[in-house]
């Protein structure tokens, strides 16, 4: 029966997508989401024609899709992205197409071996349990948190990245490594403290937050990748980068998940400091003399080979959404936070980014870069580009329907 419904959805959402009538003139927010409609609908047709529950990431080198599995840290950002649309467009044939794909990767809420689980579980999980209500989705989310509290070091007071016994990250001579990228974890903690009423979810984000503050920034708010700290002390031991140029330079999608982290920790606990923090980092990219004119950072900002280094797209949405909702705390010029925003996604959505419907293998956007040291994903599609694109478009929307 059920398998019957999400056919019949589906059929539903392929007539739909045609069905839209078309307009002289649409704002830019109605064809964004006209375009991403269409294009996630080419890439639902794709997975609902195979059989099977398929989960695109990017691209790979011969230029077919790559599909990932639930324990890959970018699995929620499709499912993620299915919600942000059926929230987008209003569109019902997508809601069981979003729980498929969600329900798809529930075994994640059991991962204990890395620290991604609030982008797997949050960014799909969170978001139904946010447009769908769904009760069971509740139980995951708590789950989850309680899988990524196994990951807390008290003597450092943080929630450990990486397992260090195996993969590249045994080379490093790294005991308890901790990357910028955690920041973006903690959101579930603060939700699940919220579902389950048990504070210690709150209180592993509020340490974990602390502690980054502490070790990851320089004094110009620009901050390391990777902190290696003893598992014994706590004490750093190295400061590194991973995916980074150098240890030393500015990765810059490390500085937009510092940016996106610390504004969640301001608006869940109201820490002025949390808020303080993603300011500082954001002026400091902001005011980089080799920023490009159209505000979407090259892949690391100390690159030595710019104007000549790829751009990072994901970087770039990332902060979008991430400054959409600064414009909407209590900052000075909150409206100048909006529309920088606003100037990024105009960028985004011109040619020279967003690809051409039916491309692109289906993803919304080009020119991401994943890690060059790796030689890994380099100037490709990536699903957490579209997904922080589309939550970017989704709190514009919001935005302008308050001031409007």
């Amino acid at each position: 029966m059920k398998k019957n419904l999400i056919a019949f959805a589906f059929s539903a959402f392929l007539l739909s997508c045609g069905s839209t009538p078309k307009t002289e003139e649409k704002s830019f927010i109605d064809e964004n989401i006209d375009f991403a409609r269409a294009q996630i609908g080419n890439e639902i047709g794709v997975i609902e024609a195979s059989g099977k529950c398929l989960n695109p990431v990017t691209l790979k080198t011969d230029s077919s899709v790559y599909y990932c599995g639930y324990a890959d840290w970018r699995s929620g950002f499709f499912p993620g992205s299915v919600w942000y649309l059926y929230e987008l467009t209003g569109d019902e044939t997508l809601l069981p197409l979003a729980a498929k794909y969600t329900d798809a990767i529930e075994e994640a809420k059991n991962l204990t071996w890395h620290h991604d689980i609030g982008f797997i579980i949050n960014c799909s999980f969170g978001n139904g349990l946010r447009l769908a209500g769904t009760p069971s989705y509740k139980d995951v989310m708590v789950q989850a948190a309680k899988s990524l509290s196994t990951r807390f070091r008290p003597a450092a007071g943080i929630i450990q990245s990486w397992d260090v016994e195996r993969g590249w990250q045994s080379e490093r001579g790294w005991e308890c490594p901790v990357i910028i990228d955690n920041m973006m974890n903690l959101e579930l903690m603060f939700e699940a403290t919220r579902l389950s009423g048990d504070s210690s979810f709150y209180k592993i984000a509020v340490s974990h937050a602390d502690r980054t503050m502490q070790e990851h920034f320089r004094p110009d708010g620009s901050c390391y990748h990777v902190i290696d700290y003893s598992i014994k002390d706590g004490k750093v031991r190295h400061r590194q980068t991973a995916q980074g140029y150098a240890d030393e330079s500015i990765w810059s999608r490390g500085q937009a998940w510092a940016i996106y982290g610390y504004a969640v920790c301001y608006r869940e606990t109201k820490d002025r400091k949390y808020l303080d923090q993603a300011l500082k980092t954001f002026n400091m990219m902001k005011e980089l003399k080799n920023m490009p004119e159209d505000l979407i950072p090259y892949w690391d900002m100390s690159a030595p080979n710019i104007p000549n280094e790829p751009r990072d797209v994901s970087t770039a949405s990332c902060i979008a959404s991430a400054l959409y909702e600064i414009s909407t705390m209590d900052v000075p010029d909150a409206a100048s936070y909006k529309t920088y925003a606003d100037n990024i996604m105009v960028a985004l959505a011109s040619p020279a980014y967003r690809a051409a419907l039916g491309t692109n293998g289906n993803f919304l956007l080009m020119h991401s870069v994943g890690s060059i040291p790796h030689n890994s994903e380099i100037d490709v599609p990536l699903n957490y580009a579209d997904y922080y694109y589309l939550e970017a478009l989704k709190r514009k929307r919001d935005i302008e329907k308050e001031i409007f």
